[in-house]
């Protein structure tokens, strides 16, 4: 109820109605979509509803509740206290962090310059993606990325929606506070999306460690390296790699001999290897363990663990 509670008071007042009603676990909510003049849907264990005026999940576009342009103002006025202004940086890069974790996602018409987007307006579309901790869900992935007192480059293959996000802050906070059989170790995040950390006025919302340091709102590539030299880390942390540029951060971090944790959208190993920047990972043996994610049972779920040759180490029935 807390989480409901902390959620449906940043919604303009007729949905924040609607929303009250809504008779589930939040914990399982994953997305509150708002689109102007388009149905209110929410994104329930991975399903896609949308939502009557009576606050039920329906399937069917008849029984949706009609969002208004005067309803995602005012909602934007909520999210952020009457002060656009104050989160115009963050505008810039399409998303608003609220305090609690939660990750707004904006569109509209964006005003550009020659330096790039310098802001945005008219917001016509809103996508509230709401933070969840699971803690202990990297418990079962752990020990295959432990070697000699030190981590192995772990790369996390993931669908959208399957819980890549949630499941590297489990592994950052475990590995940063030390897992009894293991020490804590200095890791540092680098958090483009403000999604892994959730910074809110510079503090994390969600917990990763005691020996973590975090980089919020800064790019991969220069991210990984600013941390390298400034904060002596024993363990980088990204989410989402894919640039040519991420490929060049990452081959300095590893040849600092510093671990690298990183996430990327996918369904196998094989998949990674038809995208021209990554193929070199795989083909190098770059990363020494390849978590893959599907979704199958509750987030996070484990499909496979395989090391840098291939050689499959975990399926959801055990180990091999």
């Amino acid at each position: 109820m807390e989480k409901k509670d902390e959620l449906v008071k940043i919604f303009s007042k007729a949905i924040r109605n609607v929303l009250g009603r809504l008779d589930v676990d939040f914990e399982d909510v994953q997305e509150i979509r708002l689109r102007v003049l388009a149905p209110l849907l929410v994104i329930y264990k991975n399903t896609e509803y949308y939502l009557t005026h009576s606050g039920r999940l329906s399937g069917k576009a008849e029984d949706a509740y009609v969002v208004s342009r005067e309803e995602v103002r005012e909602t934007m006025e909520y999210i952020s206290h009457y002060s656009l202004y104050a989160y115009e940086e963050e505008m810039k890069q399409g998303f608003i962090t609220i305090q609690g974790g939660h990750r707004i996602g904006i569109a509209g018409k964006t005003i550009v310059d020659d330096k790039g987007i310098r802001s945005m307006k008219y917001v016509s579309f809103i996508n509230v993606r709401l933070s969840h901790q699971v803690k202990g869900c990297a418990s079962a992935v752990l020990p295959y990325l432990y070697h000699g007192g030190d981590i192995f480059h772990t790369l996390v293959i993931s669908p959208p929606r399957c819980g890549k996000t949630t499941l590297l802050r489990d592994m950052i906070r475990q590995i940063s506070n030390g897992t009894g059989k293991e020490p804590g170790m200095t890791v540092g995040v680098i958090d483009e999306r403000s999604e892994i950390g959730a910074c809110y006025q510079g503090v994390p919302q969600n917990e990763l460690g005691i020996r973590t340091d975090i980089l919020d709102c800064c790019p991969k590539a220069r991210g990984m390296m600013m941390l390298i030299r400034t904060m002596s880390p024993r363990v980088i942390a990204v989410d989402e790699i894919g640039s040519r540029e991420d490929l060049e951060a990452m081959e300095y971090v590893m040849n600092c001999g510093c671990k690298l944790i990183a996430t990327v959208h996918g369904n196998s190993v094989e998949d990674i290897k038809q995208k021209p920047v990554l193929r070199k990972l795989v083909q190098e043996r770059i990363f020494e363990r390849y978590i893959v994610l599907d979704n199958k049972g509750k987030i996070g779920h484990v499909a496979q663990i395989y090391d840098s040759r291939g050689t499959q180490l975990y399926h959801p029935e055990g180990c091999l």
